[in-house]
C-alpha cells in the first residue's frame, strides 16, 4: 500500500543535494530550517504532486537531518513515516514516531523534527480553510479558537481507510483524467474523514431529524410556552449536547436558550394582556399561568422589555374598550 504515495512521475528530485530539496519544501510544502549531520550528502529525493488545494509530497534527505520551524500559519501537516524514523519534540516532551506511525500537526505550533539517516516520509499539507468548511458542512461547532488535534501518535492500521483513501488520492493527482473540480471533491472527502478518524477541539455531534433546524426549536417553544421548559429539556428533545444546544442560541438569537424562553413568555403575557377578547381576572394570575411565581421579578422583567409595568399595559386595554 505505501508504494501508492506517489510514484515516479511526481519525482522531481532524485539523488540530489539534501539543500537542494529542502529549497523545494520551502517553497511549495512549508517554511522551516534544515541542519544535517554528516555534510555533502547527495542521496536526498522527493515526489510532489498538486491535488486540488492540497499538497503530496514523499522525500527522503538521505542522511540524518533536523527540521525547525517557528510554526506555519494557516496550515495543517499530515505525516506519514515510512522508513526509518523520527523524533518530534514539543514544548519540552519528546515523541518518538517510527516506521508506520502518522501525526498530525497544528498551525503556529513550532516544529522541531530529527529524521533518521534512512528516514522517508510522506507529507499533506492542508491549508486551514478547508478544515474550516467541513465544519460548516457537516454542522459540527467549531471553538472560536483554531481547529487543533490532539498531538497523538496513530499506527497505519488504526487509519487502515484513510490510508486506502490517500493512495486512491495520489493515483487520481498523477492521472491525466482527473479534472480540477474531482480533486477538489477529493479535498472536501479527505478533511472530512480526518475531522471523523483523529482527535481535535470540534464537537461532532450534529441535530438529528427531530431538530433539524433552530426555527424548530422555536416552534417547540411556542408549542408548550407555558410549560416550564429548561436548557436540560431541550437538549433532550433535540438530541443536542448543552453546549452544541447553548452554540445554536448563540448563533440564531444572540442569546441563551432560558432567556430566549423567558422572553418568549413574556411577549405572550403582553399580548394576552392587550388582548381585548382574553379571558383574564388580573396580572398575578397571568403570570402565574406562564410560570413566573416570583411577581416582583415579573414586573421586572416585563418593565425592562416593554417600557411598562404589566398592570399599566392591562388598565390601557380596559381605556380601549371604554
Amino acid at each position: 500500500m505505501l508504494t501508492g504515495f506517489l510514484n515516479g512521475q511526481s519525482q522531481v528530485y532524485s539523488g540530489a543535494d539534501p539543500f537542494e530539496v529542502s529549497d523545494y519544501v520551502n517553497q511549495h510544502v512549508g517554511n522551516h530550517g534544515l541542519q544535517l549531520s554528516g555534510h555533502g550528502q547527495t542521496h536526498a529525493s522527493l515526489s510532489h504532486r498538486k491535488a486540488g488545494s492540497l499538497d503530496l509530497c514523499r522525500l527522503s534527505y538521505g542522511a540524518q537531518a533536523r527540521v525547525v520551524s517557528p510554526g506555519l500559519p494557516d496550515i495543517y501537516h499530515l505525516q506519514f513515516i515510512l522508513r526509518g524514523h523520527c523524533r518530534y519534540e514539543q514544548y519540552r516532551e519528546s515523541l518518538s514516531l517510527s516506521a508506520g506511525h502518522i501525526l498530525l500537526m497544528n498551525p503556529e505550533e513550532p516544529i522541531d523534527l530529527t529524521y533518521s539517516a534512512d528516514c522517508e516520509k510522506f507529507i499533506v499539507k492542508i491549508p486551514a480553510p478547508l478544515f474550516d468548511e467541513a465544519c460548516i458542512e457537516h454542522r459540527w461547532f467549531k471553538p472560536n479558537e483554531c481547529i487543533k488535534f490532539n498531538q497523538v501518535p496513530y499506527k497505519f492500521e488504526e487509519l487502515e481507510s484513510l490510508l486506502y483513501l490517500l493512495n486512491l488520492l495520489c493515483q487520481e493527482a498523477e492521472s491525466t483524467t482527473a479534472t480540477p473540480q474531482m480533486l477538489q471533491h477529493y479535498n472536501r472527502v479527505v478533511t472530512s474523514k480526518l475531522m471523523t478518524m483523529l482527535e481535535h477541539n470540534v464537537s461532532l455531534e450534529t441535530p438529528t431529524l427531530q431538530s433539524v433546524s433552530f426555527e424548530r426549536l422555536v416552534q417547540y417553544i411556542e408549542d408548550n410556552i407555558k410549560s416550564d421548559i429548561t436548557a436540560e429539556h431541550l437538549a433532550k428533545h433535540s438530541h443536542l449536547s448543552l453546549r452544541s444546544l447553548y452554540l445554536l442560541f448563540e448563533k440564531n438569537a444572540k442569546t441563551t436558550p432560558k432567556n430566549f424562553i423567558r422572553q418568549k413568555k413574556l411577549e405572550h403575557i403582553y399580548s394576552t394582556l392587550m388582548n381585548p377578547a382574553s379571558q383574564i381576572a388580573n396580572v398575578t394570575a397571568v403570570a402565574l399561568d406562564y410560570g413566573f411565581t416570583h411577581l416582583g421579578r415579573f414586573s421586572e422583567l416585563y418593565k425592562a422589555r416593554f417600557g411598562c409595568l404589566p398592570s399599566v399595559t392591562l388598565r390601557s386595554r380596559s381605556d380601549l374598550r371604554s
